[in-house]
């Protein structure tokens, strides 16, 4: 293990902490003027707008979590048992909890090499599934880049699946020159607060199907009918967003240029500093046109190398941690079909997520680069 001195000596960097500044706390002030603190009201409405416009969709419904997005389109596909939900095995677990909750059956495809999903392993996954039962298909939009619609598109169509894509980390991405999020009946968007724009906590449902919008709306307010009195005909949940967390995400909105720009001009630091030959330890996942660089993900030679790296950036009180551990992996899900999987194991084993805020300054990156370099001085660039 490498020495790096008392972590108490430097302020902490977080791996991506929010952005936010004085028109964040304008924008609040502004909400709490409205009179509509708690419930909804305008700034809702205009962050959804805003978010459809962002999607290239028709619709857009802001919920509290990218998660309860998630558990909603689901609610209105109406997964229970009786659906296979399938997914990238390498990915957050709000990508598949809400299946899990509902009793559908899990199967996780591996990755490719940029870390998105095998789309001739989903072949394979969906033709042995033969079109028994129905099949919902999340695709995943990894780190902020945004996997193959098209290819997972027509692998659905030709399956008869439900293609939903998890964009939750891809606020901001394109694929092919189209918004992350675009694609499939329904794209999911969080805005928890490490992700690219945020509203402290929340989400949202985008989709060109308003008799989907409508029912999401309705669902996230407990499904009450337009009745003078609460009248139920289903149960619903309480999953909306406030007022008041939708003004932030329209201040955080009006400055995603901006965002996306400084993200970009970090994760080419860490290429410049370190993707060359001989300059260190680390390699990079492949680029991905588009991509957001929400997190810039490197590769060490070892998962020994990985840890060390950890542990020097650690000890100059900067955190960074391993890429996502693959569903297949998790104890809870041990006994789910897995097709391949050598790939997303490989890139958990090696993989290290490094600091990527907006907010990242020359000093904070002389840091980083420093913890890493120590690495580097003993491991060189490996195998």
């Amino acid at each position: 293990m490498i020495e790096m001195g008392s972590s108490r000596t430097y302020k902490r960097i977080f791996l991506s902490p929010p952005w936010v500044d004085a028109s964040e706390r304008r924008a609040v002030e502004a909400a709490f003027r409205s009179g509509y603190v708690a419930p909804c009201g305008p700034q809702v409405d205009e962050f959804e707008s805003a978010l459809a416009a962002l999607a290239g969709r028709r619709y857009a419904v802001a919920v509290s979590s990218g998660t309860a997005a998630i558990d909603l389109v689901m609610a209105h596909l109406g997964v229970d048992s009786s659906w296979t939900v399938v997914a990238p095995t390498l990915t957050f677990m709000a990508t598949v909890g809400p299946a899990y909750h509902r009793g559908a059956r899990l199967v996780f495809v591996d990755s490719d090499a940029s870390g998105g999903i095998d789309a001739s392993l989903l072949e394979r996954a969906l033709r042995d599934l033969g079109g028994r039962g129905r099949t919902l298909v999340m695709g995943v939009d990894l780190y902020g880049r945004c996997c193959d619609y098209a290819a997972i598109s027509r692998l659905c169509r030709k399956a008869g699946a439900v293609f939903v894509s998890d964009s939750a980390e891809a606020v901001g991405a394109t694929f092919r020159g189209r918004p992350a999020g675009c694609a499939g009946v329904a794209g999911i968007y969080s805005f928890n607060g490490n992700k690219i724009i945020t509203t402290s906590g929340g989400g949202a449902v985008v989709t060109d199907s308003k008799a989907l919008a409508d029912h999401v709306r309705k669902l996230a307010q407990q499904s009450r009918e337009k009745c003078v009195w609460y009248e139920h005909r289903e149960v619903g949940y309480n999953y909306r967003m406030s007022n008041l967390l939708a003004s932030v995400g329209l201040a955080q909105l009006s400055k995603l240029p901006s965002i996306l720009k400084k993200r970009k001009a970090i994760s080419d630091f860490y290429h410049d500093r370190f993707g060359k030959p001989g300059s260190g330890p680390l390699s990079f996942l492949p680029p991905v046109e588009g991509e957001n660089h929400w997190l810039t993900v490197a590769l060490a030679p070892s998962g020994e190398l990985r840890d060390e790296i950890i542990a020097a950036l650690s000890a100059l009180n900067v955190e960074s941690r391993p890429v996502w551990k693959p569903m297949h992996l998790q104890p809870v899900f041990a006994g789910c079909r897995v097709y391949g999987g050598g790939v997303s194991e490989d890139l958990f084993s090696r993989g290290v997520c490094l600091p990527s805020g907006t907010g990242l300054a020359r000093a904070d990156l002389a840091r980083i680069a420093k913890g890493v370099s120590a690495v580097g001085l003993r491991g060189g660039r490996g195998a």
